[in-house]
């Protein structure tokens, strides 16, 4: 059922982004062996489900929020979505947000900045999602991500 997630992407075998899961997908995904949640949407995101939080956890998974304005997603932000990748190295994650937008960028951001990885190799998969340069604030956020070397 995480495969019918909009826009879901399976990034490794332990790393996956989606955009808004349902509660009855969410009510699945620890079947799929998900051991952790990061939400980056807010509460004005599209399909927000304010019991996100209990409907994860009561799948015994660790659950996490950082609200990313779509507006003004911050470096703070990210800097926090890497603390948090970094404190769950060998766990299974969903990353996801309304579309999988936030997802996808903050995860190549990471790539970049963390694994080392070559920045056409870390925005491979954003790009079978959206285009960042159709969306002037993600340009400048990614460009500044890239900068940052966090």
């Amino acid at each position: 059922m995480i495969e019918e997630i909009y826009n879901f992407l399976k990034l490794s075998d332990r790393l996956f982004s989606s955009g808004m899961p349902t509660p009855q997908q969410i009510s699945s995904i620890a079947q799929d062996g998900i051991q952790v949640v990061i939400n980056l949407a807010t509460s004005n995101s599209e399909g927000w489900m304010p019991d996100e939080r209990g409907l994860v956890e009561a799948q015994a998974i660790t659950y996490y929020e950082i609200p990313v304005d779509w507006d003004n997603p911050t470096l703070n932000d990210l800097n926090n979505f890497a603390a948090l990748m970094d404190k769950h190295p060998h766990e299974k994650i969903l990353v996801h947000c309304q579309a999988n937008f936030r997802a996808s960028g903050f995860i190549a951001l990471y790539r970049f900045n963390h694994l080392g990885w070559a920045e056409n190799n870390a925005f491979r998969d954003l790009q079978k999602i959206w285009n960042p340069a159709e969306y002037p604030v993600w340009q400048e956020f990614i460009e500044k991500g890239l900068r940052s070397q966090s």
